[in-house]
């Protein structure tokens, strides 16, 4: 993430918001944000929120995601959410949301899903 430029941007329990400023590095031929970019940020959304609601001495590895890319990125930033939908003992599922944020308005641009396991 620090190599992407994201930054954690909001902690609590069972939720993560993460955000990607735009630079050119993360962008695609045409301006966007990239969906690999994309699709990272929300990977590690969903697998701090779910590491918010593990025992301490845990770790935590994606076993599955799914994003499906809505619309294309452009804005002054990305924010991606991630929230915990069920948490098990051994295999926790997250949602998770991606918004493109330009002047001030949210617009929606990959959704997805990711199972993650306990380690």
């Amino acid at each position: 993430m620090a190599h992407l430029g994201a930054r954690i941007t909001h902690i609590g329990p069972g939720r993560v918001h993460i955000a990607l400023p735009s630079r050119p590095e993360v962008t695609q031929q045409d301006g966007y944000f990239h969906a690999g970019a994309t699709s990272a940020i929300a990977d590690s959304a969903g697998g701090y929120a779910a590491f918010t609601l593990f025992p301490e001495d845990s770790s935590v590895l994606t076993v599955e995601y799914k994003v499906n890319l809505l619309a294309p990125a452009v804005g002054e930033y990305l924010e991606a959410v991630g929230t915990v939908l069920r948490s098990g003992r051994t295999l926790t599922v997250c949602q998770l949301e991606v918004a493109a944020v330009r002047e001030g308005t949210r617009k929606a641009v990959a959704a997805g899903q990711q199972t993650l396991i306990r380690v």
